[in-house]
């Protein structure tokens, strides 16, 4: 919870933003960000997903667990996947890719976190 709470005073500080400026631009109330900073609730799904959502340059992985690994977005966004057609990605490194960790969101706005 500590270190979401780093992340999210980092976000202020990096867009010179108030609390209450933050929570206007994400459409959430005051009172959400302040009880999140002062570690008295921890983020919903919900929260998390509009500073994604109003924040393009932050990636899920980050906000979630702090990991500074290639942002999620970008590598679906360039690859064009898509449901009904997938697509075989080549790997041109020498190394072999594993999958080091899965996000399942759900409807109800949870998530779980699968990690090798």
């Amino acid at each position: 919870m500590k270190n979401f709470v780093d992340r999210l005073k980092k976000i202020l500080k990096d867009n010179n933003l108030s609390a209450s400026q933050f929570a206007k631009k994400i459409n959430v109330q005051r009172s959400s960000v302040s009880h999140i900073l002062g570690m008295r609730n921890k983020p919903s799904l919900d929260f998390i997903v509009k500073i994604s959502n109003n924040f393009k340059d932050i990636s899920l992985d980050w906000l979630i667990n702090g990991d500074l690994k290639e942002n999620v977005k970008e590598v679906n966004n360039s690859h064009n996947l898509s449901e009904s057609s997938p697509t075989l990605i080549e790997n041109n490194n020498s190394k072999e890719k594993k999958i080091m960790k899965i996000i399942y969101f759900y409807s109800d706005n949870t998530f779980d976190v699968f990690k090798n």
